[in-house]
C-alpha cells in the first residue's frame, strides 16, 4: 500500500520560507512523475511543481523562481522548497505521484510545460502566509 505523508507546513510572514516534505512508503518504484499541487478555500486546485522521471522540473508561473521541487531518492522523500512566500501562496499543499500500478482515481497536476496524472496523493499540509 502506497502512502504519501506531507509535513512542514505552517504559518509564516510574507517573504519568509518553508520547506515541505513528502515521505513515501510502500512500493513507489517506477514512478512516472512526482508533483505538488495546492488548493485554497473557494479556489480551484492549482498545479505547483512537477518532477518527471528524467529529473526535469516544471513550475507554475506563479511560483517559478521562488519554489524548488526535489527528491531524495535514497530516503524516498519529495521536497518543495518555498522561498519569498506571498499571501497568495496560502493553501493546502499536496504531494502526488503517478505509479504504473494501483490507484483507480487520478488527479491532474498541471503546470506550464508539464503534466502529471497522479494516482496517489497525500492528505495535505497547510501553508498560511500573512502580510
Amino acid at each position: 500500500q502506497v502512502q504519501l505523508v506531507e509535513s512542514g507546513g505552517g504559518s509564516v510572514q510574507s517573504g519568509e520560507f518553508l520547506r515541505l516534505s513528502c515521505a513515501a512508503s510502500g512500493y513507489t518504484y517506477g514512478s512516472n512523475c512526482f508533483g505538488w499541487f495546492r488548493q485554497a478555500p473557494g479556489k480551484e486546485r492549482e498545479g505547483v511543481a512537477i518532477l518527471d522521471s528524467h529529473g526535469n522540473t516544471n513550475y507554475a508561473d506563479s511560483v517559478k523562481g521562488r519554489f524548488t521541487i526535489s527528491r531524495d531518492h535514497a530516503e524516498n522523500i519529495l521536497y518543495l522548497q518555498m522561498n519569498s512566500l506571498k499571501p497568495e501562496d496560502t493553501a493546502m499543499y499536496y504531494c502526488a505521484t503517478a505509479l504504473p500500478l494501483g490507484g483507480s482515481q487520478y488527479v491532474r497536476v498541471e503546470v506550464r510545460h508539464g503534466v502529471c496524472d497522479a494516482n496517489y496523493w497525500g492528505q495535505g499540509t497547510q501553508v498560511t502566509v500573512s502580510s
